[in-house]
């Protein structure tokens, strides 16, 4: 093993899970209802995170989700998303333990933080987001789940 690799499992961030991979859509209804007559899946929560500027469903998929994700308006992060890339993944996201030593350890290492402190998303988690020009151009979310 390298000093690479022992150093990096060493490291206070743990990824426990992958909560949910993210996907913008134009019309929620819609693409609730194609998920459901394709696949055969229901939407275990269904909320409206107005801080955020969407509505969002989180469909089970084994210890993950799909969450679903509709702007609640052009000029949220999600609706400009959709006018520049139209449809599709918006983000991935991990479930960590401690969501604050997630940030610490991250911003020690000089990761490019949306958010430097975490605030509250979907399902009431605490949740904060890393730059997607961070790590290989993709937006990432940290989630850590309250009890």
């Amino acid at each position: 093993m390298t000093a690479d690799c022992q150093r990096n499992s060493l490291s206070p961030v743990k990824l426990l899970n992958l909560d949910h991979v993210a996907i913008a859509v134009e019309d929620l209804d819609s693409a609730i209802e194609d998920y459901r007559s394709r696949y055969g899946v229901e939407p275990l929560y269904r909320e409206r995170v107005e801080d955020q500027g969407v509505e969002e469903a989180m469909i089970p998929v084994g210890g993950s989700f799909v969450q679903l994700l509709e702007p609640l308006g052009p000029e949220t992060p999600v609706g400009r998303f959709l006018s520049k890339n139209g449809e599709g993944l918006h983000h991935i996201a991990y479930a960590v333990s401690s969501i604050e030593s997630a940030l610490d350890h991250l911003k020690n290492e000089g990761a490019r933080l949306i958010d430097a402190e975490p605030r509250v998303g979907g399902r009431g988690a605490r949740i904060a987001f890393v730059h997607p020009r961070d790590l290989n151009g993709t937006l990432i979310e940290l989630v850590e789940l309250t009890g």
